[in-house]
């Protein structure tokens, strides 16, 4: 028994490893980390090297915890504030749009297999379960490929999108579930029963998100810890606590934990950076550890006989149910241009948690589950060659993209400092250049309200006085009070950027 720990915990880390390398590689050649994720999971199994991972359970646990750790996280990154202007569209997109997506979708799947697979013998209840799971937009595809690219949006779109993909999962989920129940009922269902069980369950979801948020933040605002590690985990651990009591209350844990990670990441609270930096690393560890799963869930062999449908799907999912239901849902809303909803329409991103969605019919021995689960797994690849390659390229076409905020990483400081002070540091290399007027640090052209804070001379840390004289290769760390003093602190110091 302890050989065969050891050697899964050899393979893990070679896959972890392995997928860290693709992360890294998909910044430099502009592929998404997660589709080279889940390559890596594909190449290592059953079709693969061989591993063998058929364990429906243990990879639909996997990817709950990991859902509800990215929501979490997407949560705690956002800001109220630059969510509050759209949050009417952003609402609108992931309950209405989510809704009209899973039956436009139905009708297309429906009509696709009928035409391309008439034997399968699919049912239109079959075919909006199918759609329902690939309805909403995918919340780590989202947060990891727009953060990941730095990718500036104009007219509040990035935070739209944001809020979209990271509360829009809810409402899937319950459309997936709901036509779980009627596929297994075998009966005319109930619609108004249905219409009220899912309010219900988003209703119950939202409110218990809000109000557990705030008793998280007010207990961590109380509780004194000796050991300041321990705050994040504290965090983790309400997060955990507020899916599960929501799920026991017949809410919708997503929505919940979601909710209450904005809740928690406006408020102020101890330690609140390390925090939020902990959160980063899990969830991305959560992205790596469930794309991988996927990975070695699916047999590639398996979907070579869907092909042809599954390109058909996927193409009209990007070019027609999806755009269809941004125009309908946002025709409300004249002041958003036509290149705005284009946009939004492109990022209709599928990713792991349709796939997810898609072990649900597995575990429920639904017929057909397992054509279901290959069409999605078939869809997601696509979605994120075609739309996940290309939405830098597409912002510029539209003209939608901004020039990003450049500045010079920190990597001799060891500091950080809280989102709520308002200010911006970065580290500069002196050179010759800025020696020019003198080697003295009040001989540099800096602004007034720029100050150099730190200066680290070959291995060794001192704070800087006026008198303070610089040589070549020194690193000086820099605080001022925007991004536009920053820019200006660079132009006087001749620096380029």
């Amino acid at each position: 028994m302890g050989l065969k720990i050891e050697v899964i915990l050899l393979i893990m880390s070679v896959l972890f490893f392995l997928s860290i390398l693709a992360g890294k590689a998909s910044s430099r050649f502009g592929v998404p980390a997660l589709l080279l994720f889940l390559g890596v999971g594909m190449l290592f199994g059953s079709d693969g090297l061989g591993i063998q991972f058929e364990n429906i359970q243990i990879a639909n646990t996997i990817g709950t915890v990991a859902l509800c750790i990215i929501l979490f996280s997407g949560g705690l990154d956002t800001k109220t504030a630059e969510i509050r202007p759209i949050l009417a569209q952003g609402v609108i997109l992931a309950t209405v749009g989510v809704f009209l997506t899973a039956i436009i979708t139905g009708v297309i799947i429906w009509w696709v297999l009928g035409a391309t697979m008439p034997s399968a013998g699919i049912g239109l209840l079959t075919s909006l379960l199918m759609a329902s799971t690939m309805a909403s937009t995918d919340s780590a595809s989202v947060f990891s490929i727009l953060r990941s690219r730095n990718l500036q949006l104009k007219n509040n779109l990035r935070p739209m999108l944001e809020l979209e993909s990271g509360s829009n999962d809810p409402m899937a989920y319950v459309l997936v579930i709901t036509f779980i129940d009627l596929i297994k009922l075998g009966s005319e269902p109930n619609y108004w029963m249905v219409a009220g069980t899912l309010l219900l369950q988003l209703s119950i979801g939202a409110a218990f998100g809000f109000l557990l948020g705030k008793m998280s933040v007010s207990i961590i605002n109380r509780i004194k810890i000796g050991n300041d590690s321990l705050y994040p985990i504290l965090i983790f651990t309400f997060c955990i606590f507020i899916f599960s009591v929501t799920y026991f209350a017949q809410g919708n844990g997503f929505l919940a934990v979601y909710i209450s990670g904005l809740v928690i990441g406006n408020s102020k609270f101890p330690h609140k950076r390390s925090s939020l930096n902990f959160f980063d690393g899990l969830a991305w560890m959560s992205q790596l550890i469930m794309f991988l799963t996927l990975g070695l869930l699916v047999n590639p062999s398996e979907l070579v006989p869907i092909i042809i449908p599954g390109l058909i799907i996927s193409f009209l999912m990007i070019f027609v149910s999806r755009p269809l239901t941004v125009f309908l849902t946002l025709l409300p809303f004249r002041k958003m241009t036509f290149k705005d909803k284009s946009y939004i329409s492109w990022v209709g991103l599928r990713g792991a948690v349709p796939i997810i969605f898609a072990i649900y019919p597995l575990v429920e021995n639904v017929p057909h589950a397992r054509l279901i689960f290959n069409i999605v797994f078939f869809c997601t690849l696509v979605s994120l060659v075609v739309q996940g390659t290309s939405l830098p390229l597409i912002a510029r076409w539209l003209h939608l993209a901004e020039e990003p905020k450049r500045l010079r990483k920190i990597r001799n400081f060891d500091v950080d400092f809280s989102n709520d002070i308002k200010s911006v540091t970065t580290e500069i290399e002196i050179t010759p250049k800025i020696l020019e007027n003198g080697n003295r640090l009040m001989n540099l052209a800096l602004p007034d309200n720029t100050l150099v804070v730190m200066v680290k001379r070959d291995e060794n840390y001192f704070v800087p006085t006026g008198q303070t004289t610089l040589v070549e290769k020194d690193k000086i760390l820099v605080i001022t009070d925007n991004h536009e003093a920053l820019l200006d602190t660079y132009q006087r110091l001749g620096i380029n950027y």
